[in-house]
């Protein structure tokens, strides 16, 4: 049986234009839910947001731009360091604006995280239990 796959990342959150400062953020990869990675980002002890992406979108983004939606990932470069630009759009202020945050991680670091995902269940080799699922969503749980 597969375990779960789990790392603490230091990564920078973009507070305005240019200012960043250092947040946790804790990703984990549940093989029994093999396309999702959940990202939970703390501070201080808090958890300041939780999102689930796409394990194949999240991989993509390391290369090249991704996502039209609340998530956009994307490659950039930092000095000599590569590093994953993600952009979240949250829920919308009552002025009609979103909720906007942007945080930078380590490609490395976030690549070495799905390398050890990718050992635990292979792309292509997935499975979703479709059964499972339709009774989940039938009887409401």
């Amino acid at each position: 049986m597969n375990s779960m796959v789990r790392r603490t990342l230091v990564v920078e959150l973009q507070a305005g234009v240019t200012d960043r400062f250092p947040v946790l953020a804790h990703l984990s990869y549940d093989p029994a839910d093999p396309f999702a990675v959940t990202l939970v980002f703390s501070h201080d002890g808090r958890v300041l947001a939780r999102w689930r992406l796409d394990r194949e979108m999240l991989a993509d983004g390391l290369t090249r731009p991704v996502g039209t939606g609340d998530v956009r990932l994307r490659p950039e470069s930092r000095g000599v360091g590569r590093e994953l630009r993600m952009e979240f759009l949250g829920e919308p202020h009552a002025d009609g604006g979103r909720h906007h945050a942007v945080v930078f991680a380590w490609a490395g670091a976030v690549g070495d995280f799905l390398s050890d995902t990718f050992r635990s269940v292979p792309p292509g080799s997935e499975e979703t239990r479709l059964d499972d699922f339709l009774t989940e969503v039938l009887t409401g749980r």
